[in-house]
């Protein structure tokens, strides 16, 4: 049997050879930023927080700022999968519009581009020809899909959810991507992309193949705890320090933060997971060392330390937040924005669908 019977199986790779592959990438990056493309995005559930500027924003504007071609995807037909809150998508998704200029992605650069993926339907209409490519164990063995499931707690499973793998393949492959920052809990998806790439080409244009083979580009972003000692900082679990915070309303949040007792601040990421989880938030905000400032607080106990975290966070913040507040302002440069994305969005699309139907030999 051959890929082209699609019968070829989805394997997924060490993570070894993915981090290898990442740094060649990032490599490349640097020295030919104008051969690549990077697709990025977020589903519109909420506001935006400190564990995604970290995590994963000042990633996106690095790479933008090196001239990269930057897309930025405002997943709103996926976030349908799991949360009913499509009465106030429309609400959502212009407000992580702000947070992502606010953070410094200038979509009037010429190089980043942010959409909605429900108003670029040559990007959705990649999703039929795409899912004839993978089987429904696939779909269901994807470790991600697994964990999302899990954590959506859903007695009743839509095939939204099943299909967002192949979903997330159109979002990469509508555009070509070459470049996808993600995390390593994300890296399945990458792999079904790649095989939704290649079984395509193996099967319709095996002379001239229409897609690229993308890449995920692995961050060195670091996994924040949520502020009541939980795993992960998360919207859902309230543990968040949103950007749009004010000081007062950061200095609140930061107060009823998880510690422990003990009134010595060391940093000890085994032993001590919450205290050592602020001093790192407060390491990413100033530049120091959490083992330069856990010295300086000392026996200061938990009530320096977040004091001193309260501190750096607004003032780090403090540029952000003032754009931010003129970008709410301005409401009608967000829509232009966004406008701007779409367009250019359903410019690429209307190119890579027309490829895929003349590969596939569609009517015309």
């Amino acid at each position: 049997m051959t890929t082209s019977d699609n019968s070829e199986s989805l394997s997924y790779d060490t993570f070894s050879a993915s981090l290898q592959r990442s740094k060649e990438l990032e490599a490349d990056l640097q020295k030919n930023p104008q051969n690549h493309r990077v697709l990025t995005g977020d589903r519109p559930t909420g506001d935006l927080h400190i564990g995604h500027f970290f995590g994963s924003l000042q990633n996106r504007v690095r790479l933008a700022n090196m001239g990269v071609e930057t897309f930025i995807v405002i997943a709103d037909y996926q976030v349908l999968t799991d949360r009913e809150v499509f009465d106030q998508i429309a609400e959502y998704t212009l407000n992580l519009a702000v947070d992502y200029i606010a953070a410094g992605l200038n979509p009037d650069s010429g190089n980043v581009f942010i959409f909605p993926h429900s108003a670029v339907p040559e990007l959705n209409q990649l999703l039929l020809p795409f899912l004839n490519l993978v089987s429904i164990a696939e779909l269901e063995r994807n470790p991600t899909v697994k964990e999302e499931i899990e954590a959506s707690k859903m007695t009743r499973i839509n095939a939204g959810m099943f299909t967002y793998p192949v979903h997330q393949a159109a979002d990469i492959l509508f555009c070509k991507a070459t470049a996808v920052p993600v995390g390593k809990d994300q890296l399945p998806h990458i792999e079904m992309t790649r095989t939704v790439a290649r079984r395509f080409n193996a099967k319709y244009s095996s002379d001239k193949p229409v897609f690229p083979e993308p890449q995920g580009l692995l961050s060195k972003a670091p996994t924040i705890l949520g502020l009541d000692g939980s795993k992960k900082m998360s919207k859902s679990r309230n543990n968040t320090i949103p950007l749009k915070a004010t000081e007062d309303e950061t200095a609140k949040i930061i107060k009823k933060a998880v510690t422990d007792p003990e009134r010595l601040i060391t940093y000890e990421p085994e032993r001590r997971p919450q205290v050592a989880n602020l001093l790192e938030i407060a390491s990413y905000a100033t530049g120091r060392t959490p083992e330069e400032i856990a010295q300086e607080i000392g026996d200061g106990g938990a009530g320096k330390l977040k004091a001193y975290l309260t501190d750096s966070i607004n003032t780090y913040l403090k540029p952000l937040r003032t754009k931010r507040a003129e970008l709410t302002g301005n409401m009608d440069y967000v829509r232009a924005s966004l406008d701007k994305g779409i367009q250019r969005a359903r410019e690429v699309g209307e190119k890579t669908l027309l490829e895929v139907r003349e590969a596939m030999n569609m009517y015309r």
